[in-house]
């Protein structure tokens, strides 16, 4: 049996300029059906978040020099420094009386500078991480928020309201009461949160942080978790076609 062919580096990678042309042909197919809905106007607004999103993870590939500068300009400095106080403990002293003494606390003295200092160092040195993250969790914010209005849109489309028995109140949303209608826009609804995790695993692509990655399952569990309710209300019209 032919081993199949190895698979091509494109695809072990998301690129974002098919994931923005998927998303505009998502926002085209929501115009087809429905022109003058609000779904139709999340669908652009999803375009452009999508494209917005796309730049912002490109940029945090690349590092951030003036950071690594200040760390480099810090680190170099911190050394001279210490070679220009090398001389802290005068071995001139140690045979004299209390010079035991002051070696000993000068030798304490320095252990706690240089534990401080590369402490400080260490925190120079993730100062870049940090600064990508919350880059990240603001992009994520924007995400998050258009999730959940994504959600809002598809909660009043209730699979209830094609039934032969049901009757609407005064205060009753605007219903689709055509199946297969109904079962296209719950549809690209869930293609829309599809898209947002997709989205969102761009950041984790482009910045290897755990805290990073954790926050983009996050956003991917919400919208897998908001699809599956999705979907159980297709199931629903699926099921009373057959009926």
């Amino acid at each position: 049996m032919a081993n199949p062919p190895p698979a091509a580096p494109q695809y072990r990678s998301l690129d974002p300029a098919l994931i923005i042309a998927t998303a505009e042909r998502l926002e085209q197919r929501i115009a087809d059906r429905f022109p003058d809905s609000g779904l139709r106007r999340v669908g652009a607004e999803l375009v452009s978040l999508s494209r917005d999103l796309a730049a912002a993870a490109r940029s945090l590939e690349a590092p951030i020099w003036w950071v690594r500068a200040v760390v480099a300009a810090a680190f170099a400095g911190g050394a001279a420094m210490f070679l220009f106080v090398g001389t802290v403990l005068p071995l001139d002293r140690l045979g004299n009386e209390g010079g035991v003494a002051e070696s000993v606390q000068g030798i304490e003295a320095s252990l706690n500078t240089i534990l401080l200092a590369g402490l400080g160092f260490l925190a120079l040195i993730r100062a870049e991480e940090r600064i990508k993250r919350k880059k990240v969790f603001t992009q994520l914010h924007g995400l998050r928020s258009l999730i959940h209005v994504v959600d809002m849109h598809q909660l009043t489309k209730d699979p209830a309201a094609l039934s032969e028995t049901f009757r609407p109140t005064a205060n009753s949303p605007a219903r689709i009461t055509d199946a297969a209608d109904l079962a296209r826009y719950l549809d690209y609804c869930s293609e829309m949160l599809s898209i947002s995790g997709k989205l969102a695993a761009l950041f984790a692509q482009s910045v290897n942080d755990e805290v990073v990655i954790e926050a983009v399952n996050d956003i991917e569990e919400l919208g897998s978790n908001l699809s599956r309710k999705i979907w159980q209300k297709i199931t629903m019209i699926e099921g009373q076609g057959r009926a």
